[in-house]
Formats: C-alpha cells, sequence, structure tokens
C-alpha cells in the first residue's frame, strides 16, 4: 500500500470532517446534520419534470445507506489515528449512488425497492437502482447468477415495479446484458437460444418498468474501450432502446469523461441515423477520425438532441482513466478488475453541460471489489496487488483509500 499521504485538509476541517465520521458510526451511519457537504443537491427540489421523470434543471440524488464495512474501516482509521482517510472515505460514502438490487434477497424485492423509493422520495431525491439479475449475468465470472430462466426474471421485474409504484427512480437497466451477451462468452447454441432470451427479458422489463409514470430506463452500452458504435447500436436498437431514455455507459469501469462523452454522443446520433432507415455500419466508430465523424453527424443525423437518445456516466472511479497493464506481463491483465492507483471521478450530478448526457452517476459502489482477479495467473493472489482481493461486491479497504486518496477532482480543496 502506499504511504501516509500529506492531506490538503486545515486543521479545522480536518477534525470536522472526522468528527462527523465519528458522529455516524454512533448514530448508525446517518449523516449527521451540518456533516461534511456533499452532492446530494444541484438545486432546489422541485425541478419541472415530464411524464418520464426527466428534469428540467439540477435534481437531488439520492444517497442510499453504505456499506457497514465502510464504517469498520472509518472507524479503524481513526482509531490509527488516520483522520484524512477517515474523513475521505466518509466523504466517499456520502456522496449519492446506486442502489444494486441482485434478485439475492429470499424473496423482499418488492420491499426493499419499496423502502429505497419511499426514504429517497421523502427527502425529495431521485434514487438510482441499478438492476442485476438477469440469467447468466456476467458469463457466469466473478458477479455470476441471476434469476434461473426467463420465467423467474420476468416474475422478478413484475416485483421491481410494484415496488416503484408512482414513486420516481432512475433504472440502470442490467449492467453487461448487452455488451456481454451470451453468444459473446461461447455459452449460446448454434440457434442463439439464450442471446433470444436475452433480448427477451431485457424488452420484458423495458415494457414493464416504462409503464410507470415517473421511471426513466437506461440500457447498457458497455464503454468506450469495448464495442465499437456500429456494433453497440443494433444491440440497444433489439432491446427496445427506443421505448426508453437512451443508455448508459462505464458501469463499474474506468474510462475517461471525455472519451465516454464522445462515445455517448456517437452512439445516440447512429441511433437516430438507424431509425430514420440508416444502416449502423455506416454510422463513424470512436476510432474514427473525429473531424470527418462530427461532419457525418452534422450530415446525416437531423434530429436535434431533445429527440435523440440520451445517456448517463458512471464517474464512480475513473478520475485516473483507464489503468495501463504492464506490457507483456499478464496474459489476460483485467483491466477492469480492481486496478491499482484509481481514484473517484466527478460527483454525481445531473448537471452536465451536454443536451445529450443526462447525469454523472456513481453506479458502482466505489470501495466494493469487482471480484478475486487472478490476471492470467493460477492465483490466490492478485499479482499486481500481493494479496487475495475480496469476492466481487465485498468492502475493499485498500482499494478504498486509493480511490480517495487519487480522487480527481479531490475530495477536499
Amino acid at each position: 500500500m502506499h504511504g501516509h499521504s500529506r492531506s490538503r485538509l486545515g486543521k479545522g476541517a480536518l477534525f470536522g470532517a472526522a468528527t462527523a465520521a465519528v458522529l455516524a458510526l454512533l448514530t448508525g451511519a446517518a449523516a449527521p446534520a451540518g456533516a461534511a457537504p456533499d452532492a446530494t443537491r444541484d438545486a432546489a427540489p422541485g425541478a419541472a419534470r415530464d411524464g418520464h421523470g426527466r428534469t428540467d434543471g439540477g435534481t437531488r440524488l439520492h444517497t442510499p445507506p453504505a456499506n457497514p464495512d465502510a464504517y469498520r474501516q472509518i472507524g479503524s482509521l481513526l482509531r490509527d489515528g488516520e483522520y484524512a482517510d477517515a474523513a475521505r472515505v466518509f466523504r466517499m460514502v456520502r456522496t449519492p449512488q446506486a442502489v444494486w438490487f441482485t434478485g439475492d434477497d429470499d424473496g423482499r424485492t418488492r420491499q426493499d425497492v419499496r423502502r429505497t423509493v419511499r426514504e429517497a422520495d421523502r427527502k425529495d431525491a431521485l434514487p438510482v437502482l441499478s438492476l442485476y439479475n438477469v440469467p447468466g449475468r456476467d458469463c457466469a465470472q466473478y458477479s455470476a447468477g441471476g434469476a434461473s430462466d426467463t420465467a423467474e426474471y420476468r416474475a422478478w421485474i413484475d416485483e421491481v415495479v410494484r415496488g416503484i409504484g408512482h414513486r420516481r427512480a432512475l433504472i440502470v437497466l442490467e449492467p453487461d446484458s448487452l455488451a456481454l451477451l451470451p453468444s459473446d462468452c461461447g455459452q449460446d447454441d448454434a440457434e442463439g437460444t439464450l442471446t433470444d432470451a436475452r433480448y427477451e427479458e431485457v424488452r420484458y422489463a423495458v415494457d414493464r418498468l416504462g409503464s410507470l409514470p415517473r421511471t426513466t430506463v437506461y440500457l447498457d452500452a458497455g464503454h468506450s474501450g469495448w464495442h465499437a458504435v456500429g456494433s453497440i447500436v443494433p444491440r440497444l436498437v433489439r432491446a427496445g432502446v427506443e421505448d426508453t431514455r437512451g443508455f448508459y455507459l462505464n458501469a463499474s469501469n474506468y474510462r475517461s469523461d471525455a472519451e465516454l462523452a464522445w462515445y455517448g454522443t456517437l452512439i445516440s446520433g447512429c441511433l437516430s441515423y438507424v431509425a430514420e432507415g440508416g444502416a449502423a455500419a455506416d454510422c463513424p466508430d470512436q476510432w474514427s477520425d473525429r473531424a470527418e465523424a462530427r461532419a457525418w453527424l452534422e450530415e446525416q443525423v437531423t434530429a436535434g438532441p431533445a429527440d435523440r437518445a440520451h445517456y448517463v456516466t458512471d464517474t464512480s472511479r475513473n478520475g485516473r482513466g483507464p489503468w495501463t497493464p504492464p506490457e507483456g506481463e499478464y496474459s489476460d491483465p483485467q483491466d477492469w478488475c480492481n486496478p491499482p492507483d484509481r481514484g473517484l471521478g466527478k460527483r454525481p450530478t445531473t448537471r452536465t453541460g451536454d443536451p445529450l448526457h443526462d447525469a454523472r452517476l456513481w453506479i458502482k459502489i466505489p470501495g466494493e471489489s469487482d471480484g478475486e482477479c487472478l490476471r492470467g495467473t493460477e492465483g490466490p493472489e492478485d499479482p499486481e496487488r500481493g494479496m487475495v482481493d475480496p469476492p466481487a461486491g465485498a468492502w475493499f479497504p485498500e482499494q478504498a483509500r486509493e480511490l480517495v486518496r487519487f480522487a480527481e477532482p479531490p475530495l477536499f480543496r
């Protein structure tokens, strides 16, 4: 791990933030009044909204209860006199982020969803719900699991819908569901049975969630270092993107903001072009010459931003951009899996300055592990870290400290 870093906090701010963390521990992990400010509010509540939960201004985003192990880490840091890192971790977990629903709830889906949206509604905040239960998710890798079949998945989505009801929610629908189809990981048969089922499942979720009066749905479009525009657009179309607000990018990954913004602009333009009868194969991709791609967009895309697919991005851990693995050292570097020395990215907001970009969100819970990364070795240790990484979704104290120390912009100025 890294040596102790010099705090950028003044003594008063450091004491106040550390005290807030202690109070949070003593009061059941709730942020005390007047605690270190976070990004929960972009504007006064009550910004105008249409029937799909869209906003015309900044929106207060929901901050859910933190992983209990995060508060244990804060307590340990305070006991060790590591006040700067304790304050940083506290601020990280008191920043708005998504709530993940994975089906591993012993049948409490409806109640858990309802509790989340009610709590957010009480605070006049918009909750971000990441639904992650599609059959065969993650190609049976670190986050394997999900519903056993389409019928079970449909029933689960129905419970989510009943839990949300008439309240507001922003839905990040099934990370990796479209960018990582069963056909992409060799798990399908020659007829594409499982891939067909995946589209059916996502489409069912789009239809059911889209029937709610105040719910906004975004579909999986991977990230800018993965699929070309002409590859991901047909998947979005087949999954029913025209019946959603649009798509999301970079869930649980590390691509830079500028890279994602360009990719999102290209996907949105290509979707519009395809809707008018064009072919996705004709669209420029993220690696095309920028000037030529801009000229293509100006010539071929006639719809204005209001009539095109919008997108949101996950900035939870991309402050330093992607990790570049040592050249030739690993047969499978797994640059997405607990890469070292990454930092928190820009704070969540619905004010992005881009009419196509609805929000920057923290979709992945920063501080939670991506899995037990082996990088092509026999393990069991992660060779980049010299330790066994925690299982996917478990709190990772070492990574949490990296994220807060290397945050860009910094958590404290």
